[in-house]
């Protein structure tokens, strides 16, 4: 079965830099779109930044364009998001997702990191 498990979440100051991984199984990864998702306090769930099986398309949140990277590599089956000039409200839990691009029956869902912007 599909299995996503996301890391490198944690506490950062303001400014600051986190990567986070995505590590997936049960599934052929590399014909796969990969997408991050967040969810602040009291907020819905939010697409963060998406990318195709290949890596050569992405996408991002306007909130995020600009400092945070989506990138993958298909021979460790893991997908990347780097979060550069972290602000406070950058602080959410992080998901990892297949197929951000299609509707969400077609989703599965990793449990989540906890990112916290906070000085």
């Amino acid at each position: 079965q599909v299995q996503l498990v996301e890391s490198g979440g944690g506490l950062v100051q303001p400014g600051g830099s986190l990567r986070l991984s995505c590590a997936a199984s049960g599934f052929t990864f590399s014909s796969t779109p990969m997408g991050w998702y967040r969810q602040g306090p009291g907020k819905g769930r939010e697409l963060v930044a998406r990318i195709g099986s290949s890596g050569g398309t992405t996408n991002y949140a306007e909130t995020v364009k600009g400092r945070f990277t989506i990138s993958r590599d298909n021979g460790k089956n893991t997908v990347y998001l780097q979060m550069n000039s972290l602000k406070p409200e950058d602080t959410a839990m992080y998901y990892c997702v297949t197929n951000p691009w299609r509707s969400e029956s077609a989703r599965s869902w990793g449990q989540g990191t906890q990112v916290t912007v906070s000085s």
